[in-house]
């Protein structure tokens, strides 16, 4: 109900109103759209942005993995390459270490005073020379045992056979060559420090490349964290290097290790592909993977959707504040000027309904220059000229008229009696009294009709005059004259000005009507014509000259009146006056053949005199 009544009260009747809220609601839905369409251009751009920040640090751990792999490899090679050192580490991992002692100390080799054939030494050099090597192992598959050596220079050989654990089952399985500490190697070593990967390789004889057994290489995992110190400023998230079964090898958060992981399973992305992931959204994380398939792990890079969401927050609340202020802008500036015409408008709707109702003096104060101003200024203009042409002009024809119908009404009833009673006494000295009754009888109802006061004079009532009038003389000139009235009934309450074509008709039988003719006709025809109701009188009498018609049509159309012909032209100018110069009356005539006047009335309804 209260839309409704808001509806009701501000809009139903208020075009301006409508327009201010449809165009607020293009604008708004307008500058909504294309913020929204730039948040998401610019956020997806500074998402890009991050997770190619994102790649590149894990570029950087595949390229440090790969470098420690290449490095355990190049461990291996050098092994080989140096034949004392290939034949000690081969001597040690088939012989018990005190064996070992004793092959050393005999000299057994030339090149025995050659620290670089003594195992021990060499690596210890190896571990010197990279921090990041947690621990060194042999594993002899022959004896099964392991030699193991440690940052603080400690040798161990442990016996590892089937009989003591299953380190022979372990080294005796197929593993990626890099993968997460083995645990019953964690347990023989009694090593459980969770932040580690172990990089595997078999050494193998150099003449009969016959496995010997298994190089393990443990590397701490905070030096893969060092890979990542060029990005810290720009980096988001968190890097996890997952081993082959989804144990983490590295956690640039340290909270998954010894934990499953939860945003990736690694069984299923080792098959995917071998280079950068699609990134995934997933448990409002943004998740990047790069999968090493050869090597069996894969390094994912998560960012939740809040972190990454910071990294846009600041030109999200700038195009939310720039939205703001466009909104406003489009809304209230338009507003101020909507609102000003409508105020101009009700001013102008105020001002007609004062003129409606008779104040004349109303005025339109805008002084501006636009389409109102102008159609205010034109409205007083209007009204100035209306009230001068009151003053000066309408006022003085209507009392002109006034006291031309009253001079009229006064000149011809005197005028019309007189003749109406020469006529009664030529004839009742010519024939007697045989048709006196009927004359005087039309005289008296003639007489009636022209002194009696009508409020709505009608055609039927000009008509029935003029054949009053007519008939006098038809009875006068009872085998000389004759006439005809052709009117259809449908006219017969259209209102006509009194006396209008009773002097025209009075104006044939003084001055048309040839008394030596026996044919003397007189006919009146009514018929309407478009927009226009048309009386034509038609005789066949004497006809005017044509110098004679000139010097008529002249006076009739004359504004000032001479005194000549005053019953045609106080028809033609009564009708002038009332209906407007497109109506009164015309003549046409021929010298010997007769005259045709029309006399032409508007269809529309009048006021009849």
């Amino acid at each position: 109900m209260k839309i409704v009544s808001v509806y009701n009260n501000f809009f139903k009747n208020n075009m301006f109103m409508k327009m201010l809220f449809i165009f607020s609601m293009i604008s708004i839905v307008t500058i909504i759209t294309l913020s929204y369409i730039i948040f998401l251009s610019v956020s997806d751009s500074t998402i890009r942005r991050e997770l190619a920040i994102q790649k590149a640090a894990m570029e950087s751990v595949d390229r440090y993995i790969h470098q420690q792999y290449e490095s355990v490899q190049n461990m291996v090679r050098d092994m080989h390459q140096n034949e004392a050192l290939s034949a000690n580490i081969s001597y040690l991992m088939s012989h018990t270490y005190a064996d070992y002692v004793q092959h050393l100390t005999n000299g057994y080799y030339a090149n025995q005073d050659d620290y670089s054939a003594d195992v021990l030494k060499h690596f210890q050099n190896i571990m010197d020379r990279n921090a990041d090597i947690h621990q060194l192992m042999l594993y002899s598959a022959e004896r099964q045992d392991m030699s193991m050596f440690s940052p603080n220079k400690q040798f161990k050989k442990l016996d590892t056979s089937a009989a003591h654990s299953y380190i022979p089952d372990v080294m005796a399985m197929e593993t990626p060559n890099i993968s997460a500490p083995n645990y019953w190697i964690r347990k023989e070593i009694n090593e459980w420090s969770p932040d580690l990967y172990a990089i595997r390789v078999p050494i193998n004889n150099t003449q009969t490349l016959r496995n010997l057994g298994q190089f393990l290489v443990f590397f701490d995992s905070a030096g893969i964290g060092n890979a990542l110190d060029s990005y810290e400023s720009n980096f988001k998230g968190e890097i996890v290097v997952l081993s082959a079964k989804g144990n983490v090898l590295f956690d640039s958060s340290s909270n998954y290790y010894g934990k499953k992981y939860p945003y990736v399973e690694v069984a299923d992305s080792l098959f995917d592909q071998t280079d950068m992931d699609s990134m995934k959204k997933e448990k409002n994380m943004y998740v990047n993977k790069f999968v090493s398939a050869d090597q069996g792990y894969v390094i994912v890079a998560t960012v939740p959707v809040e972190e990454m969401a910071e990294a846009y927050a600041g030109i999200r609340n700038t195009i939310i504040s720039i939205s703001i202020v466009s909104t406003l802008f489009a809304v209230l500036v338009p507003a101020f000027f909507i609102i000003n015409f409508a105020k101009r408008t009700r001013r102008i709707i105020r001002f007609t309904q004062k003129v409606k109702y008779g104040n004349l003096s109303a005025r339109i104060d805008d002084t501006r220059d636009d389409e109102l101003g102008q159609i205010s200024h034109s409205f007083n203009d209007m009204l100035d000229e209306l009230n001068l042409y009151i003053e000066r002009v309408y006022k003085a024809e209507i009392k002109q008229k006034e006291t031309e119908l009253v001079a009229l009404q006064a000149r011809i009833n005197p005028h019309f009696l007189y003749n109406t009673l020469e006529v009664i006494r030529m004839r009742a000295i010519s024939q007697g009294a045989r048709d006196v009754g009927e004359m005087i009888y039309s005289l008296s109802v003639l007489f009636k009709s022209l002194v009696q006061q009508k409020k709505n004079y009608t055609l039927k009532d000009e008509m029935e005059a003029c054949r009053l009038y007519l008939e006098l003389f038809r009875i006068r000139y009872k085998d000389i004259f004759t006439y005809t009235i052709q009117l259809d009934p449908v006219h017969n309450q259209h209102p006509v000005v009194k006396l209008s074509l009773q002097p025209i008709i009075e104006n044939y039988v003084v001055h048309g009507i040839q008394t030596e003719r026996s044919d003397n006709k007189l006919s009146i025809v009514v018929e309407e014509i478009g927009d226009v109701l048309q009386v034509e009188v038609r005789d066949n009498g004497k006809g005017i000259d044509p110098a004679r018609l000139a010097e008529i049509r002249e006076e009739l159309d004359r504004p000032e009146e001479s005194g000549q012909m005053f019953g045609l032209r106080s028809v033609h100018s009564r009708l002038r006056y009332l209906y407007g110069p497109e109506f009164g009356m015309t003549i046409e005539s021929t010298l010997g053949e007769g005259t045709l006047i029309r006399v032409r009335y508007p269809h529309t309804e009048g006021t009849g005199v």
